[in-house]
C-alpha cells in the first residue's frame, strides 16, 4: 500500500466510521461523569458600590474617624529582604494601631485592608473620602537598595514638588505600584495630578503638616527616626484633596537592624502608643479650632 493511500485512509476513516454509525442508528456512549459540574460565581448587581471596610470603635458618628492604610498587599509585596516583606510589616503595624485606638476609646478606626489583599493606589485615599474620614495614615517600610546603612522612620506629607531627589525617587517607586505582574493599571495623568495638588485645600495641607510634627514630637526617645524625618513628595496615596494625610515610613526594611525591630511585637506596641497619642492630640486640637 502506497504512503499516499495510507494518509488518505487516516483522514477518511473517522468520518466514514461515524457516517456508518449514523446510517445504522447507532451512537457512541459518552461518559456521564462531570457533565453536570457547574461553577457558579455570584456577581454584584450592576452599579452597586464597592464595599467599604468595617469601622471599629464607638458607634457615635460624631467621633473622629481615622483610616489606616497598610501599604501594598496581595500581588504587591512591596520591599522584600531576607524573609521580611513590607506588606506584612505594614499590616501588623496598622492592626496594632487599630487595637490601641479602639482599646483607648473615643476614636473610630477603619483599615483599608485587614488581610493580604491588593488595592489599587487610587482606591486607598478614595476609601477615606467615602467614609468621610478626618485623618488618613498610610503605613509603609522604606527600601534603600544597596545602601543598607540607611535607618529610621520618616513621615511624608503631600507636595507638588518633591522635597529632595530621594523623595522624588521614592514617589516614582511608590506610584509604580499600579503596575503588577506586568499588567498596567491606569493611573492619573501628570497634568491631572498637578491640578489635584494645586486644588488641595490649604487648610488640609497645613493639618497634615501639623500631624506629622506631632508624630515626631511624641515619638522622640521612643521611636528611631531618620536624621531628616519630615519629608514631602508627590505621592498618589496622599492625593485626597479633602482629607489630611501622612505616609509613615516605619524604617528601612533593607537595614537588618531596622527590619528585625519592625517585625518585633515590642516595636509594634511602641509605634501604636506613639501614633495613638499623636492622633488624639491632633483631634483635640482640631476640635478646639
Amino acid at each position: 500500500m502506497s504512503m499516499r493511500l495510507q494518509i488518505w485512509l487516516i483522514f477518511l476513516a473517522p468520518p466514514v466510521f461515524l457516517a456508518a454509525l449514523y446510517l445504522l442508528g447507532l451512537s457512541i456512549p459518552v461518559p456521564h461523569l462531570g457533565r453536570d459540574y457547574v461553577v457558579r460565581v455570584a456577581l454584584p448587581e450592576a452599579g452597586d458600590p464597592v464595599g467599604l471596610p468595617t469601622i471599629h470603635g464607638p458607634p457615635d458618628r460624631s467621633r473622629p474617624l481615622v483610616v489606616i492604610d497598610p501599604g501594598h498587599g496581595g500581588k504587591d509585596p512591596g520591599a522584600s529582604v531576607e524573609g521580611y516583606r513590607e506588606k506584612d510589616i505594614a499590616l501588623a503595624l496598622a492592626m496594632a494601631l487599630r487595637d490601641r485606638l479602639v482599646a483607648d476609646g473615643g476614636v473610630r478606626v477603619a483599615l483599608t485592608r485587614e488581610d493580604d489583599r491588593f488595592l489599587v493606589l487610587d482606591e486607598r485615599p478614595e476609601i477615606a473620602r467615602r467614609l468621610d474620614a478626618d485623618l488618613f495614615v498610610s503605613i509603609h517600610a522604606d527600601s534603600a537598595g544597596e545602601a543598607s546603612g540607611a535607618s529610621g522612620a520618616s513621615i511624608y506629607t503631600l507636595s507638588a514638588r518633591a522635597s529632595s531627589e530621594a523623595a522624588a525617587r521614592f514617589a516614582e517607586r511608590e506610584n509604580e505600584a499600579d503596575r503588577v505582574n506586568g499588567v498596567r493599571i491606569e493611573g492619573q495623568d501628570a497634568d491631572v495630578s498637578a491640578i489635584l495638588v494645586e486644588l488641595s485645600q490649604r487648610r488640609v495641607q497645613e493639618a497634615s503638616a501639623e500631624f506629622a510634627g506631632l508624630i515626631v514630637r511624641e515619638g522622640e526617645g521612643e521611636l528611631v527616626f531618620h536624621p531628616r524625618p519630615r519629608r514631602s513628595a508627590a505621592l498618589a496615596v496622599l492625593r485626597a484633596p479633602d482629607v489630611p494625610a501622612v505616609l509613615y515610613e516605619a524604617g528601612f526594611i533593607t537595614n537588618p537592624e531596622d527590619a528585625r525591630r519592625l517585625a518585633s511585637p515590642e516595636a509594634r506596641e511602641r509605634f501604636a502608643g506613639v501614633m495613638a497619642r499623636a492622633i488624639r492630640i491632633y483631634f483635640a486640637r482640631q476640635a478646639g479650632t
